[in-house]
């Protein structure tokens, strides 16, 4: 540690990301989609005037978030926009859960959110899931200092449907409920519709997965105008133009493309489907899950073993060394193809 450090850097234990491999492996362990962005991204990026470049971008991102906003059925004024959904829900939990009373999670959920607890001084409260790895809405306080979860859930893959959340909502209304939807195009249902009757209620979601622009950083956020108007008020205390102008053109461009994103979204799905049979016929027990990625456990072999038995045999997923998911490997959903070599390299490791 160096002497230059801040008291609260030296105690800071950041978050660590999937590998991101140099030497060519089938990369299946950080949940990015194995398809390309729509056709209208190329486009936009080959006509982009390169000239705007020199100005600055719109510091409220009005194209961007009038996008979003037809999108998911919400006016502008209730969109927000960052590099990325990670930094949009640093953002939150600088603008709504740093006070005295702590803020309920899940005791297994995106490993970013204790992250953002110990970097901010956010108390937080975990919570088990319950016996059936489903985040347990029912265990959370009427009173507390904020809700966190992501639905789907992460690295679970289970999701709640509207109903539940809206009974969540029905009965926590005097802090925030934020609820992470980076996965939920595939397969769950979103909480969006809930903003108008709840406004505490706030969605964030991601361009990372289902729109296959991880390596563009876009994320946003949906709630009610007195939310966003915090996030706004977070962000443009350190950065007014946290959107280039060149990630918004290119952002437009994946939502206008509404038959490539289904095509790209129900082939995940199936193959996540057809994946999930062939590791259950090779004795996994494998979570439901409605994500781009499955969670499975082998009752005989070590999961480790098998993380390493993989990238021997140029595969890598996700395997966490942690007390709750140490015997549980978590795979992206990659194509057909990939899928299959998969299972054909686990065939071996399973005998």
């Amino acid at each position: 540690m160096s002497k230059f450090w801040s008291p609260k850097v030296r105690e800071l234990t950041p978050y660590v990301p999937g590998e991101q491999p140099r030497e060519r492996l089938i990369k299946l362990n950080t949940n990015e989609n194995p398809y390309p962005p729509a056709p209208g991204v190329e486009a936009a990026l080959r006509e982009f005037p390169v000239d705007h470049l020199r100005r600055y971008p719109d510091p409220e991102s009005r194209a961007l978030r009038e996008a979003i906003a037809r999108e998911v059925g919400v006016e502008p004024e209730q969109v927000f926009v960052g590099n990325g959904s990670d930094e949009v829900l640093a953002l939150a939990f600088q603008a709504f859960f740093c006070h005295d009373r702590p803020l309920e999670m899940p005791d297994i959920t995106y490993s970013f959110y204790p992250v953002y607890c110990r970097l901010y001084g956010v108390m937080r409260h975990a919570l088990p899931l319950d016996e059936q790895w489903r985040v347990d809405l029912e265990a959370f306080a009427k009173e507390s200092g904020g809700v966190v979860f992501a639905n789907p859930n992460a690295p679970t893959g289970h999701g709640h449907e509207r109903q539940a959340i809206a009974t969540l909502l029905s009965r926590v209304t005097d802090s925030v409920v934020l609820i992470d939807e980076a996965y939920a195009d595939f397969g769950g249902e979103s909480a969006i519709p809930l903003v108008s009757d709840h406004p505490n209620l706030l969605v964030t979601g991601t361009f990372s997965k289902s729109r296959s622009l991880a390596g563009l950083r876009l994320g946003y956020a949906v709630g009610s105008r007195e939310l966003i108007e915090g996030l706004e008020r977070v962000k443009d205390s350190f950065n007014s133009y946290p959107i280039d102008s060149l990630a918004s053109a290119v952002g437009i461009a994946a939502l206008a493309d509404h038959d490539h994103f289904e095509a790209c979204r129900e082939a995940v799905i199936t193959t996540r489907e057809r994946t999930r049979g062939r590791l259950e016929e090779l004795g996994f027990r494998v979570l439901p899950s409605r994500t781009n990625f499955l969670l499975v456990h082998h009752p005989d072999i070590d999961a480790a073993q098998l993380f390493v038995g993989l990238r021997e045999r140029g595969i890598l997923v996700r395997h966490f060394n942690t007390d709750a998911l140490r015997d549980y490997l978590r795979i992206s959903i990659g194509t057909e193809d990939e899928m299959d070599s998969l299972v054909e390299a686990l065939e071996p490791l399973c005998t």
